[in-house]
């Protein structure tokens, strides 16, 4: 009752103790498609869905390098991600200059934590429509993170979010255990598990709608190319789904897609 009174600004509390637009940021990242991130104990992996808006345009990228030891996967709003994107590169520029060393991962979290803080008590700024995962490799070894438009960061074993990303949360869940001890191949693997089962039935990962990237002790960030994707693809090809997201949003599931997807004058969420 009475919502419209207590969100127009960012800075009104509700009389719930709420602040609606950053709600309704977070909003924005539950609308972009999904994106997973997960590590064992030498790499860290993200994996994530690209959507089109139309049929006549290319898929969005979804997975952004800042520098050679880190790698941001987006969900939401694609131009929040970009400058957000700047801000990091910049950052690990500074610092590699000050101290001849890339910046640990947990120290540019933070600082990302802060600017996007600033967004959420500052009438004169919104909120960051954009959630982020984060893989990173320093002398602490591999890292995923999460941000959130709140600004809250997280650090995580394993990570999903976006569209039906509770499917994916489910499956990292209940598989969590064994992914420090596995190898690359297979760490990729329950990845692409996880993510497929954010899918509606009739729909399965391709090279075109996938996107892949790993970093870890001398190997600096790389985005898998089409050749790769192939390869790592094959590993779960003609597995019988695990999750029950896809069957559980079913056709109506897929029609938001769709209706998300449709171009028009709205900024859409990656």
């Amino acid at each position: 009752m009475f919502r419209n009174q207590y969100d127009s600004d960012v800075t009104v509390w509700s009389p719930q103790g709420r602040l609606h637009q950053v709600e309704y940021a977070m909003e924005a990242v539950k609308l972009g498609s999904a994106t997973v991130g997960l590590k064992n104990r030498q790499y860290a992996v993200l994996i994530a869905l690209k959507r089109a808006v139309s049929e006549l345009s290319a898929y969005q990228k979804k997975i952004i390098p800042i520098d050679e030891h880190i790698g941001i996967s987006i969900s939401g709003l694609t131009a929040d991600a970009r400058m957000l994107s700047r801000f990091m590169r910049t950052e690990c520029l500074n610092h590699k200059y000050a101290h001849d060393a890339p910046m640990p991962v947990g120290r540019l979290i933070g600082l990302v934590g802060n600017k996007m803080q600033i967004c959420t008590q500052r009438y004169d700024k919104r909120p960051l429509g954009v959630g982020l995962l984060v893989a990173g490799y320093d002398d602490q070894g591999p890292h995923i993170y999460q941000t959130c438009p709140s600004a809250n960061f997280f650090d995580c074993r394993a990570m999903a979010i976006g569209a039906r990303s509770q499917s994916a949360r489910t499956y990292l869940e209940k598989h969590l255990s064994s992914f420090l001890d596995c190898d690359l191949q297979e760490l990729v693997a329950h990845g692409l598990r996880a993510l497929r089962d954010t899918l509606p039935n009739e729909v399965d990962l391709n090279t075109k709608n996938v996107s892949i990237a790993i970093v870890g002790p001398k190997t600096p960030l790389r985005i898998a190319d089409e050749e790769e994707l192939t390869r790592l693809l094959a590993l779960v090809e003609g597995e019988e789904r695990r999750g029950g997201g896809a069957s559980a949003t079913g056709d109506a599931g897929a029609a938001a897609d769709r209706e998300r997807d449709a171009p028009g004058d709205d900024p859409q969420p990656a």
